[in-house]
């Protein structure tokens, strides 16, 4: 090749890989020393393959999911004698009257999560929290009661405290409808396994879809033009666990994303929306083919292997040149490792968060899981045999951080040195 024509190559190249390869040197994260509260100029958009506040800056979300607080699994709850969220509150209604029930649920969820663990979330330096709620927080049944608070009102006070008091800290809110009305997936982490109505081509499926579009069009107007939400996460790994071939998951994930997208930029244009391809790139519509706009791509990783991992990530990055991109649940499963996740998805440019910040759990002292985990000798509520009491009192102060959980370790050791 003669020099010219060489000599021209070259600068082609240097012209064009900044605008191809990622730019993970000029990313910041929201410091995190700064504890005054959001204002309007920390309101997060998506802007090509970045998150960026209207001071221009370019934001990568580095935080841990608030796992098993508003929506429960009994591998990370305390409590036996049922296999999912919805088996709990429904033995508890039958026991005691949907009153007690309700109120043994808000006793837990005053206690897993207080202000407390955002303030030791803000001082382990992370800058955001991913919140997995399900739609039983919000409705009493599956045909759509609402729970009211005093005021007569549709009650949000669980999710307004936590946007509220995130948002004095400096720490953005991922706010994740892990278990939709009729239920996204079959496995338990919608709130009731082996249920998958939300997509039924049913009268009641749409009865279903039509209770999800009321609750997100009720979020979204709610949360309009607040700084603290980073972005709407519309369903937690939908078709999770359903035995369907690829074409149909993404024929029924495109279906039910375009409607929810639909529904929620008709409340609130301005927030960034979030969709999950989770452990396929190609499991959602390309926001090209759809006119979507101020989107941030998601997906979840639990896989044995740091070249499969890279692989992934990659592999996505690519699909989704130009769109933010969120690690929305991950840990290093058996043989990937710590260091391989962080530097990787740093050079991608991922934002990412954790699962999860805290679990109750046989071994979860000590697990990669979470930060902190129950100690041992913990109890677990029976929910058909144990007392009112004794399961108010177990589901107490005991399910505070400081009182009955201890350091997993793997913060300091893996994680400290990537924030």
């Amino acid at each position: 090749m003669k020099p010219k024509r060489l000599l021209c190559l070259l600068l082609s190249l240097l012209i064009v890989l900044p605008c191809v390869l990622p730019a993970a040197a000029t990313t910041i994260s929201a410091s995190p020393e700064n504890e005054d509260a959001f204002d309007a100029n920390d309101f997060l958009t998506a802007q090509g393959r970045w998150l960026v506040n209207r001071r221009n800056e370019k934001i990568q979300l580095k935080g841990v999911n608030l796992g098993a607080w508003m929506i429960w699994e009994d591998w990370l709850n305390p409590y036996e004698e049922a296999s999912d969220h919805y088996e709990v509150l429904t033995t508890l209604t039958e026991r005691f009257g949907e009153e007690k029930a309700y109120a043994l649920m808000n006793t837990y969820m005053d206690n897993f999560i207080t202000e407390w663990d955002l303030d030791n979330i803000k001082a382990m330096g992370f800058n955001c929290v991913r919140v997995p709620f399900w739609f039983r927080n919000f409705y009493y049944d599956d045909n759509g009661r609402k729970i009211l608070n005093d005021k007569g009102e549709w009650d949000f006070s669980r999710l307004d405290w936590v946007v509220e008091e995130c948002g004095r800290r400096g720490l953005y809110v991922i706010l994740d409808l892990h278990g939709a009305v009729g239920y996204q997936s079959d496995a338990p982490h919608s709130g009731k396994g082996t249920s998958v109505g939300l997509f039924d081509d049913t009268e009641q499926g749409e009865r279903y879809r039509a209770l999800t579009d009321e609750l997100w069009t009720a979020i979204a107007s709610r949360y309009r033009g607040n700084p603290a939400v980073a972005m709407y996460d519309l369903l937690n790994e939908p078709m999770c666990d359903v035995p369907e071939n690829g074409l149909v998951r993404r024929i029924n994930n495109e279906k039910i994303y375009t409607r929810l997208y639909n529904t929620v930029r008709a409340a609130d244009p301005d927030h960034a929306i979030s969709v999950e391809c989770i452990w396929t790139a190609a499991g959602v519509p390309h926001k090209i083919y759809k006119g979507w706009t101020n989107m941030v791509y998601q997906v979840h990783f639990y896989q044995n292997s740091n070249f499969i991992f890279n692989l992934f990530v990659w592999l996505t990055r690519l699909y989704y040149l130009n769109t933010p991109l969120l690690m929305g649940e991950f840990y290093p499963h058996k043989k990937t490792t710590w260091d391989n996740c962080f530097s990787t998805m740093n050079k991608a440019g991922y934002s990412w968060m954790l699962w999860t910040y805290k679990a109750t759990g046989h071994g979860m002292w000590s697990s990669d899981w979470c930060l902190f985990g129950s100690k041992d000798g913990f109890w677990r509520a029976k929910v058909k045999t144990d007392s009112y009491e004794e399961i108010a009192e177990k589901w107490g102060e005991r399910q505070q951080t400081q009182i009955g959980f201890q350091d997993s370790g793997h913060y300091e050791r893996d994680v400290k040195a990537h924030l």
